[in-house]
């Protein structure tokens, strides 16, 4: 199944973030918005990725925690980022958690997420306690990678339409469209 930016713009709705019109905005840069492999992420002044680094991290996250079955990841995440990044206190926790999850990349396997393997990405979120961690905007790194970055992924993939429709929500919450299933009946 194939994410879209469009599926995105349906996600940020369902969950009430702003950034649904992001649908038509577009990086007026040669690559998609994607840097070099080569090229060090951008930083803001104080430290956190800006935001190329913030789509690169959370693409590879992205590539690791949803299911096989489902293409078109780059558009998507890129889509969910464009409504996310919007400047508020939501948008710098995401940052800050990216920062963590890249500071632990690249300390412990020596390279940014986005150059992991997925065997590797996988390891690094488990070793970073996301796995199975609460989430919490204010807990410890576990948590806050678990909120901001772990479940904001799968937040938007599943209140999608084409997310819903991987695990058998016909209509996710938010999306009009319902009233017919109502009406089938018992099956």
């Amino acid at each position: 199944m194939e994410l879209t930016r469009r599926d995105a713009a349906a996600a940020l709705a369902a969950i009430g973030a702003t950034g649904g019109v992001a649908l038509g905005v577009r990086r007026a840069t040669g690559d998609g918005g994607r840097g070099g492999a080569e090229a060090e992420p951008a930083r803001d002044g104080d430290g956190t990725p800006g935001d190329e680094a913030v789509r690169e991290a959370m693409t590879a996250v992205a590539r690791t925690v949803y299911p096989e079955a489902v293409s078109g990841l780059d558009a998507f995440v890129d889509g969910l980022l464009d409504g996310r990044l919007d400047g508020s206190a939501h948008a710098e926790g995401i940052r800050a958690a990216v920062a963590e999850v890249e500071s632990a990349a690249r300390s412990w396997y020596g390279a940014p997420v986005a150059d992991l393997s997925p065997a590797d990405r996988d390891d690094l979120l488990r070793e970073m306690g996301a796995d199975v961690a609460e989430e919490n905007p204010d807990g410890t790194t576990a948590e806050r990678v678990r909120y901001y970055v772990v479940n904001e992924l799968l937040l938007a993939l599943y209140a999608s339409p084409t997310g819903g429709e991987l695990v058998g929500i016909e209509n996710p919450q938010g999306h009009a469209g319902g009233a017919e299933s109502y009406r089938q009946g018992p099956r």
